[in-house]
């Protein structure tokens, strides 16, 4: 990590616009993620979990997308919408063994995430998604045994592929965030040079530092605790927390962060803080906090979610009570079923990972970490951003840039 610029080194015109600079793949976490795979949005997940989720929604995504071509292609709906023809013997049973299989195991992390949500009487877009896409699975089931004349194969297999593709990008995103976390704690060395007593040298791990403790930091090594310099003097080199390329003088008496790096010789370092106590902990919990944020567009499609659920539910019903009425049963069962199954929010489902996923990342790549997703959101009202330390626009890292003089 070569720089940082954290939130005293720099101001915005809009007082909400809180952003830190890092290097890396740090990004901002949206929402929450839970259970094996299945993202809601009650819990938070450890972030060493969200690259296996990224590789599982994945998976799921390019298999189901691959099954779901097949199941398109054979629906009579699309054959007739594009006016063309398949017939071969088996044809019948394409929509069926390949729905199946797209609905069991393509769709269930939301099946296990819908569920979740019903047991916790939370209803959410999970619970939407497995309404949609049971309801599409159980009236095509159905159509296939002759009892009805309704197929929602295809609507199915399209329904689980892009509700994968819009999760795999969220978990993509979170993964993504997590590893900033994983960057900052390789800042700080396995282990260290504990100085005893009578003055020798003893290697322990760090995490058995003491406040009062004097290690021996040699050149080229970074500080394993944030302290204060008691023999020797150095250029440490603070570029991850001041954004500072250029290495500052120490010499007994000057404090040192955790994270930092001496450039040219060894010096002792009585420890003051260790653990959560650390200045580069502190930057750990800004990170977490800005992962685990969310940003009022978030908020609100959370609560739509919910609201959407019991507004469909209520339009299915309604639905039903009315065609029943009207004395037509079969048509209210087609109607209450396409009700439900159109209430699914697509465009939620995809749209909220991906922006998440596109703004985290471009941000990133360039840089900059998000403090808070709000901000995100109030930076279109920012219009200058104002650096007070120059050395946060640099990249941490001094280079030569040319060579002048005469030879001979």
């Amino acid at each position: 990590m070569d720089r940082m610029m954290t939130t005293d080194h720099r101001h915005a015109t809009h007082p909400d616009a809180h952003v830190s600079h890092e290097t890396g793949d740090g990004q901002p976490r949206d929402s929450d993620h839970d259970g094996v795979g299945q993202p809601n949005h009650s819990g938070h997940d450890g972030h060493a979990g969200h690259l296996d989720h990224v590789g599982m929604f994945r998976r799921r995504f390019w298999w189901s997308l691959l099954l779901t071509v097949p199941v398109v292609l054979t629906s009579h709906t699309i054959m007739d919408w594009f006016g063309y023809s398949l017939d071969f013997p088996g044809i019948e049973w394409v929509g069926p063994i390949l729905g199946t299989v797209i609905y069991a195991w393509a769709g269930w992390p939301f099946l296990a995430g819908g569920w979740q949500e019903l047991r916790t009487r939370r209803p959410g877009m999970m619970l939407l998604i497995t309404m949609a896409i049971t309801v599409a699975y159980a009236a095509s089931l159905a159509t296939s045994v002759e009892w009805f004349d309704l197929e929602f194969w295809w609507e199915l297999a399209a329904l689980v592929t892009i509700m994968l593709l819009g999760h795999w990008q969220e978990m993509k995103a979170l993964g993504q965030a997590s590893s900033a976390l994983d960057a900052l704690a390789a800042l700080l060395p396995d282990t260290t040079d504990h100085v005893m007593a009578d003055g020798t040298i003893h290697t322990m791990p760090v995490g058995e530092l003491r406040a009062g403790d004097v290690v021996l930091v040699r050149s080229g090594s970074r500080v394993p605790a944030d302290g204060v310099i008691v023999d020797g003097e150095a250029e440490i080199d603070e570029s991850m927390v001041t954004g500072e390329s250029r290495p500052i003088a120490k010499t007994v008496g000057d404090s040192v962060v955790a994270g930092t790096v001496s450039t040219d010789s060894a010096i002792r370092v009585r420890v003051d803080k260790v653990g959560d106590d650390t200045a580069l902990a502190g930057i750990q919990r800004l990170v977490a906090e800005a992962q685990a944020s969310k940003s009022r567009a978030q908020a609100l499609a959370d609560r739509f979610a919910a609201l959407l659920f019991y507004v469909a539910v209520a339009a299915g019903v309604a639905t039903y009570v009315v065609w029943s009425l009207l004395g037509n049963p079969d048509d209210a069962v087609v109607r209450t079923v396409t009700v439900l199954v159109i209430a699914c929010p697509h465009a939620l489902g995809l749209a909220i990972p991906l922006v998440v996923s596109l703004s985290s990342a471009i941000a990133a790549s360039n840089g900059v970490l998000v403090k808070d997703r709000l901000a995100l959101e109030r930076m279109r009202n920012v219009d200058a951003v104002l650096f007070d330390k120059t050395g946060t626009l640099t990249t941490g890292r001094p280079a030569l840039a040319g060579v002048a003089g005469t030879v001979g």
